[in-house]
């Protein structure tokens, strides 16, 4: 199947593309693409798993390391960098696996919408649970961390994470509500089921 792999390689080319373009300017003007990357990812690559998230995440530490670097800093002292930076692992997992799940359901078009709906925020919610508490538990920049503080800090990051994934997302929530609203309209559809 030589036009599967080229779909394939192709989703991955232009994952990979956006989370780059987007993740050396974290808090630029375009907000960074890694989140929905990854949901992204976990739903058009499903399968690929085994080679296609550790290369994301491989992508993922090179940027951050190419762009702490040329800030003339060191990467393994950047604040950013703490034994909590190796919560991105299981935080950008949780998008992958959330997105693989959301592939993975075959519904009708209401019932997907809030599927997609649930996979999305669940996945955000994790990852950020992940990310942010790693960061502030295992971080030396959080001088004394308490529980409050961790929630505070998480409420008050979830919003802009979530809706900066949103917004990537959405055009591939409506892509696919087209197709599944189409799909459900061709009478020869309804006949094969």
């Amino acid at each position: 199947m030589p036009s599967r792999r080229l779909s394939i390689a192709t989703v991955f080319v232009l994952l990979a593309g956006a989370m780059a373009l987007t993740r050396v300017h974290h808090f630029g003007a375009i907000p960074d693409a890694s989140w929905a990357v990854f949901f992204v990812g976990g739903y058009l690559l499903r399968g690929q798993i085994r080679w296609a998230f550790p290369l994301l995440m491989a992508l993922a530490v090179v940027v951050d390391y190419l762009v702490i670097s040329r800030a003339g800093l060191d990467f393994w002292s950047h604040y950013c960098v703490s034994p909590g930076y190796w919560f991105l692992l299981p935080a950008h997992l949780s998008l992958w696996l959330a997105g693989s799940w959301l592939a993975a359901r075959k519904s009708p078009l209401g019932l997907r919408a809030l599927q997609f709906a649930a996979a999305l925020c669940v996945g955000v919610v994790l990852c950020h649970l992940f990310a942010q508490g790693g960061f502030y538990w295992l971080s030396s920049s959080v001088a004394e961390p308490t529980v409050a503080g961790w929630w505070k800090n998480y409420t008050d990051w979830l919003w802009p994470y979530f809706r900066s994934t949103a917004l990537y997302v959405l055009p591939l929530a409506v892509i696919e509500g087209l197709r599944l609203g189409l799909r459900q309209r061709d009478p020869a559809d309804a006949v094969a089921r």
